[in-house]
């Protein structure tokens, strides 16, 4: 299978017999190895002596008395963030029972990037064997946010961090941003936007996330993110669903949505309260989707043969900021004892 997401760490994990990311020393290590951790030539001996203890056992207990004993407060706390973290996905077996559990209402206490490498990993685990490389890009939206641009009739995503640094250099990295500083007029920079014919060139750059996606109603990558989602649900639900992309809702009996980032959210309540929306804010919505069981007894009684929908939006300012937690925890899925 075609090789992607290197910076997402997965080859330094295991699967367990569920199919699960178990936690690795090696996984762990590459925390203790991260900038904000690692000690530097000045930290004082206490900060190198436990560095060093993590290195050799990366599950070692850590007292408070410890951390204390750092010389450098903010060190000391990076280790407590870190440690926390740590001991966070261990109490819980595996990667993903780590991301669960931090949506069961117990407060978060994980930094966000944490969390969306968490996601970027287990997407990981979701799309291995997938070969289709429009998937995979489509994947990205579930941990990285998404710029749009709907100019002339379009809908086009992409990455909204490559986008941004690229309206700042030009795609001339540091000489582009000393040009900018100097006003110097930027060369024309665009994305290169994958389609059937060319998605290929996918693999050699994925972790580059350079590349824009096509996200209109008939548009493969639009169906391709609804593979995604279905992937995303049976690998955390155990159930098999159906998704297709919608361009409107329309059910009478309409029972259960579930908004896939905080603006479909809104939008999704507004609507089903019958409340009146304005023609901006349904311009935010980016996609909708129906989802239905395979199986009829995997849903709650009570939207057994009905739809669920979803959707998909961008905020005020054109950047799609999913939620794929979401789908844990705002699904109707009947759960076994």
């Amino acid at each position: 299978m075609p090789q992607f997401w290197k910076s997402s760490g997965a080859h330094l994990l295991n699967r367990d017999a569920n199919g699960y990311l178990e936690v690795t020393p090696d996984f762990l290590r590459a925390y203790f190895t991260r900038p904000e951790i690692h000690p530097v030539e000045e930290s004082c001996e206490a900060e190198h002596r436990l560095f060093e203890r993590l290195m050799i056992d990366p599950f070692v207990a850590v007292d408070e008395q410890e951390l204390a004993a750092i010389a450098d407060p903010d060190a000391a706390d990076n280790y407590r963030i870190v440690l926390r973290f740590r001991d966070h996905l261990v109490a819980h077996g595996s990667i993903e029972g780590g991301y669960a559990a931090l949506f069961k209402g117990n407060g978060i206490d994980i930094p966000p990037m944490f969390i969306d490498q968490l996601v970027h990993l287990i997407a990981h685990n979701v799309l291995r064997k997938v070969a289709d490389p429009m998937r995979v890009r489509a994947g990205e939206i579930l941990f990285r946010e998404q710029a749009v641009t709907t100019a002339d009739g379009q809908l086009m995503l992409a990455d909204a961090e490559m986008v941004e640094t690229y309206s700042r250099t030009g795609g001339l990295g540091g000489l582009g941003a000393l040009l900018a500083e100097a006003g110097t007029p930027m060369p024309s920079v665009s994305l290169d936007v994958l389609t059937e014919e060319n998605a290929s060139i996918y693999w050699g750059r994925s972790d580059r996330f350079d590349t824009a996606i096509d996200f209109r109603f008939t548009e493969p990558a639009l169906d391709a993110f609804a593979r995604v989602l279905e992937s995303w649900i049976g690998h955390f639900h155990g159930v098999s669903v159906r998704i297709q992309p919608q361009q409107s809702i329309r059910d009478e009996r309409w029972s259960w949505h579930v908004g896939l980032d905080a603006e479909a959210t809104r939008i999704l309540n507004a609507l089903y309260e019958g409340k009146q929306v304005g023609e901006t804010e349904l311009g935010r919505i980016v996609a909708l989707f129906r989802m239905d069981f395979d199986n009829r007894s995997d849903a709650v009684e009570s939207m057994r043969g009905k739809p669920v929908w979803m959707g998909l939006a961008m905020g005020a300012d054109n950047i799609v900021r999913m939620k794929p937690q979401n789908l844990l925890t705002n699904l109707p899925v009947r759960h076994r004892n």
